[in-house]
């Protein structure tokens, strides 16, 4: 299985060089928000049917929201969203796009393999 995940700001187009791993693996879990200084971010884990960074079909997308306190080291993350209503409302117009033009120039054989209910998450309506 082959899988990408991208970390945006809540409100940026483009990705953030740290994926979610790297960003959460070594943070605390939130118990309390009082005296934090949060920022949003949104985290979209692509998959696909391929090897390492050779996909030949993209398959799914999930979709969470995450919070963050780099300073206390300590964030939330929730639990990821596969549903296409879902996607389509928390990925902004600059992210769809952004997605669209990485998955379809990282490999256009997986992005043609893919089938249009996929491709059109990421539409910009």
């Amino acid at each position: 299985m082959w899988k990408q995940n991208f970390m945006f700001r809540a409100l940026e187009a483009t990705p953030l060089k740290e994926s979610e791993q790297e960003l959460f693996h070594e943070t605390d879990p939130a118990m309390d928000s009082a005296g934090l200084q949060l920022e949003k971010f949104l985290s979209v884990w692509i998959q696909g049917e391929g090897e390492d960074d050779k996909p030949s079909m993209y398959t799914g997308v999930y979709v969470r929201t995450a919070t963050l306190d780099f300073q206390k080291r300590v964030g939330f993350l929730q639990p990821l969203q596969g549903r296409s209503h879902q996607i389509k409302q928390q990925l902004t117009p600059g992210q769809k796009a952004f997605l669209r033009g990485w998955l379809g120039t990282h490999s256009t054989q997986a992005w043609d393999a893919s089938d249009d209910h996929f491709r059109d998450l990421f539409e910009v309506e």
